[in-house]
């Protein structure tokens, strides 16, 4: 990493280094909510664990090996902090059983060998994942970015560095439950997802529910707008279940309508009878397909909608 190691908060530090099973490139980009930051080659996020911040960095050395470094807080936290972001960065993920299910998959072989680096984009704790889903519902990627970031800057809690640099953490499952409809509306989330994220964020701050459990989604899923997928959501980029396939995704309607040749948008039922097959990687595959594929379809004529 070319400077050293960036400024980190004062308290203990803890330094790992991890060598990917898999081919690995670290993420290029944040993400879009303003939350992780990504210069120089150092990818850099607010955490927070037990109350506690930590700020973890991250940077891949020229022998392919990545380097997390947390600062901020006891070493029990520290060490929670790296693993939570290990899992988010997909670090450990080794897709060699994948792989070799379906080397002879034309379709899903060919997507792993065009960007063996990929990974889906995971949030470091469960709760990220539902509640990004909820502003996620029935709305362009770009759109909900900008509902995100304005959750973040209004909400979210800050840490300011020495060198004058600020970063922002998801706001909690606390402070969002106290927050009224209106105000949550007004960051441009339509006023049925805001309450329903309102009453998401009450039952896992009240310890009624953890987003981590996949016991609780029957509880999750009874609540109003909460449909099967914002569950799939939570499930792939919350809980890393490989099978967890968010049908229902933009993306997926999009490239399954291209891949299938049916001149038109897929439906969610024609989306998951396409990756039916690649049970139980369902969530990865179509992760790899979209991944590879997805300039394609945004290079073809536009898609009508499924009648």
């Amino acid at each position: 990493m070319a400077g050293g190691s960036p400024p980190a908060p004062a308290g203990a530090s803890l330094e790992v280094e991890v060598r990917p099973p898999w081919p690995y490139r670290l993420p290029g980009g944040g993400g879009g909510d303003a939350v992780m930051r990504v210069r120089r080659g150092v990818a850099t996020r607010l955490v927070h664990v037990e109350g506690e911040p930590v700020v973890v960095r991250a940077w891949q050395r020229r022998d392919g090996s990545v380097v997390l470094h947390a600062a901020g807080a006891g070493a029990d936290r520290l060490r929670v902090a790296i693993e939570r972001m290990r899992f988010a960065l997909g670090v450990d993920d080794d897709y060699r059983a994948l792989y070799d299910r379906f080397r002879a998959d034309r379709l899903l072989a060919t997507a792993i060998r065009r960007v063996r680096w990929h990974r889906p984009r995971r949030r470091p704790w469960a709760w990220e994942a539902l509640a990004w889903s909820i502003t996620k519902q029935l709305i362009e990627s770009g759109r909900a970015a900008a509902i995100q970031r304005r959750m973040v800057f209004r909400w979210g809690a800050r840490w300011e560095g020495p060198d004058g640099s600020t970063l922002r953490d998801v706001p909690s499952a606390e402070l969002l439950a106290g927050r009224a409809p209106a105000e949550v509306a007004a960051v441009d989330l339509a006023p049925a997802r805001a309450l329903a994220l309102i009453r998401v964020a009450r039952e896992v701050a009240r310890g009624r529910v953890d987003p981590a459990d996949p016991s609780d989604d029957q509880r999750l899923l009874a609540i109003r707008e909460i449909g099967p997928w914002t569950i799939q959501c939570l499930g792939l980029y919350g809980r890393g279940e490989p099978d967890s396939l968010p049908a229902g995704d933009l993306g997926f309607i999009k490239v399954v309508g291209r891949l299938a040749g049916l001149g038109r948008r897929a439906t969610v039922e024609e989306v998951e009878e396409f990756f039916a097959p690649y049970a139980p990687y369902r969530g990865l595959a179509g992760s790899f397909v979209l991944a590879a594929y997805h300039r394609a379809v945004a290079a073809g004529p536009p898609l009508r909608l499924a009648a």
